[in-house]
C-alpha cells in the first residue's frame, strides 16, 4: 500500500511538469493543458476500469464506475470550492434566494 502511494505522488507529479513542460514547448496556456492533458489523465484509470468491465461481460460495472466517478468528482469539487470561496451563479440564486 505505501509503494502504490509513493507511486500515486511520483505519476502525479510527473503529469504535472509534463503537462506544464507541454504548455511551454507548445505556447498554448495552462489552462487548456489542464482543462485537456490533465483531466484526460485523471480519467483514465476510470476509463480502464470501465473498458476491462465490459470486456468481461459486466456492463453494470461499467456504467456504476462511470456514474459513481462522476458523482464523486461533481460533488468534491463543489464541496471544496463552497468551502474555500462562494459560487456565484444566477441559477443558484433564483433556486435559493426565491423573491416575491
Amino acid at each position: 500500500m505505501l509503494l502504490g502511494f509513493v507511486l500515486l505522488v511520483v505519476g502525479g507529479d510527473f503529469l504535472v511538469r509534463a503537462s506544464v513542460a507541454l504548455s511551454l514547448k507548445l505556447n498554448i496556456s495552462k489552462m487548456v493543458i489542464g482543462l485537456t492533458v490533465v483531466s484526460f489523465a485523471t480519467s483514465l484509470p476510470e476509463l480502464l476500469v470501465s473498458l476491462n468491465a465490459a470486456l468481461n461481460g459486466s456492463p453494470s460495472i461499467a456504467i456504476n464506475t462511470v456514474v459513481g466517478s462522476n458523482i464523486a468528482n461533481i460533488g468534491l469539487v463543489l464541496g471544496i470550492t463552497a468551502l474555500i470561496g462562494t459560487i456565484n451563479s444566477p441559477l443558484l440564486k433564483a433556486l435559493f434566494y426565491l423573491q416575491d
